[in-house]
């Protein structure tokens, strides 16, 4: 005959109260973090901010523009390329800080600037 298992429930468990019990009040608030981010790819000054730091290409890759970073002057193709805010857009975790995310993230393009992913990886570490 086998061991016997004792099977307990965990009582530090999280309550899911939103989304008709899928979500945690973390996990609800990290989905509309992630929508807002998603469709603030697509705001206009954003993609003013691209545009201005952006040339044709030089070489025949496979990239018809690149990108130039504020910080390090060099250029890089589109997908190492980052919108960042010069003030940061901050935490969403409540209802509360909603209209300051919403303020911040949708901001005109005076404040906001393209780098590198390396240097907006320095950047952001920097603002924690």
């Amino acid at each position: 005959m086998g061991k016997s298992r004792t099977v307990t429930k965990r009582s530090t468990r999280v309550a899911r109260t939103r989304g008709a019990g899928k979500y945690t009040e973390s996990q609800f608030w990290g989905m509309i973090r992630a929508a807002l981010r998603d469709k603030s790819r697509y705001w206009p000054p954003t993609v003013l901010c691209k545009k201005l730091a952006r040339r044709k290409t030089t070489g025949y890759g496979k990239y018809r523009y690149e990108y130039k970073c504020a910080i390090c002057s060099n250029y890089f193709p589109g997908e190492k390329i980052e919108v960042h805010h010069k003030v940061p857009v901050g935490k969403l975790s409540c209802i509360e800080d909603l209209e300051g995310f919403v303020d911040r993230l949708f901001c005109e393009v005076e404040g906001l600037v393209c780098l590198c992913s390396e240097c907006h990886l320095k950047i952001t570490k920097n603002e924690e």
